[in-house]
């Protein structure tokens, strides 16, 4: 008789999962590290918000000017004071967006000029420093909205509540396209085409329903959907280059970062540093600066935000594409079966 044959000692050991223990302290001590991270990115910039060399102007006679100079370097760096010849002038630089705001002097008095449109905080906190200070020299400020709000959205609370919803769509979308599986062509064509729709949706609400945007819509639903596609495919792109863990870091970016620093119901320049330069640079505040442009401004300092958001889709799309040929890559070039090895047959052996 033959010996019974042996158990194959090869066999690759099956690998075990995280313990059951080890995932409950994961959850026990993630949380509450996701919970402090939502409370510093969301709550910090608010408890914090102040001018921070906040550009403004000051137009008139070159005696009178210094004097409001002076009063205005009182407060500790929270201006950034732009000199203008006269009010034609200030009011050109407000409609461009370099300013946020100009103090007039002249013969009839001083006068205000504002634009609620760039930021309702920013134009309340003007008139409040200047007709204070004025009050308190005896004198009456006149105050005129150059660039005003639309009358259904005075406050901007409409227009500030855009940016979440907008961040939201943008990162379910490349979180969808990832876990679907869809690459390439299909990938890309996925995200435009539901940034697309964003776009044309978000501006008939915020537009033609709700009256919070004032420019064409046509020039709107692109900024829109520019916006939502800088995001998917920021998100998307991750995934394709890191895994899973770039979903997590590309939320990271958009939902904890880039949506508490995007000073769209402030102002860029109200947030604590680096929190508002950080903001411009990221899809959701250059978003919320480039439709501010286009819906109330003529367009007028759209270039920088429009490159940060077509910089992060290229980024996006491109990882896509480059993700997915890595991926072809790395697989196993040879045949996807191979033929099983004959096993020869125990030779009988002979009785004896």
């Amino acid at each position: 008789m033959s010996a019974p044959s042996a158990a194959p000692t090869g066999t690759a050991t099956p690998s075990h999962s995280v313990p059951p223990g080890r995932r409950m302290v994961a959850i026990i001590i993630l949380i509450p590290l996701v919970a402090a991270l939502a409370l510093w990115a969301f709550a910090w910039p608010n408890a914090r918000t102040a001018p921070r060399d906040l550009p403004l102007g000051v137009a008139g006679p070159a005696t009178a000017v210094a004097q409001v100079e002076r009063q205005l370097e009182q407060r500790d760096g929270a201006f950034e004071i732009h000199r203008y010849a006269d009010e034609a002038a200030a009011r050109d630089a407000i409609e461009d967006r370099t300013v946020y705001g100009a103090v007039v002097v002249s013969q009839a008095g001083p006068k205000l000029l504002t634009a609620s449109a760039a930021s309702p905080m920013v134009a309340q906190l003007l008139q409040q420093a200047v007709t204070q200070q004025a009050a308190e020299e005896g004198v009456q400020v006149a105050t005129t909205d150059v660039v005003a709000t639309p009358a259904n959205d005075p406050r901007g609370s409409a227009f500030g509540s855009s940016v979440l919803p907008l961040a939201l769509a943008g990162t379910a979308s490349g979180v969808l396209v990832t876990l679907l599986g869809l690459r390439r062509g299909r990938a890309v064509g996925a995200l435009v085409g539901a940034a697309v729709l964003v776009g044309a949706v978000a501006a008939t609400l915020a537009d033609s329903w709700l009256g919070a945007l004032g420019g064409h819509w046509w020039a709107e639903a692109g900024v829109l959907s520019l916006a939502t596609l800088a995001v998917g495919a920021t998100v998307a792109g991750f995934a394709a280059l890191l895994g899973k863990a770039g979903i997590g870091l590309g939320a990271l970016l958009i939902v904890f970062l880039g949506n508490p620093f995007a000073g769209a119901v402030s102002a860029p320049e109200m947030l604590p540093e680096p929190a508002g330069a950080l903001g411009q640079l990221l899809p959701p505040g250059a978003g919320a600066s480039l439709l501010r442009s286009v819906s109330f401004f003529d367009g007028a300092g759209a270039l920088a935000p429009a490159l940060v958001l077509t910089a992060w889709a290229t980024f996006g799309l491109t990882a896509i594409l480059l993700g997915d040929l890595r991926k072809r890559r790395i697989r196993p070039t040879g045949p996807s079966t191979t033929e099983p090895t004959p096993v020869a047959s125990p030779t009988p052996t002979p009785a004896h």
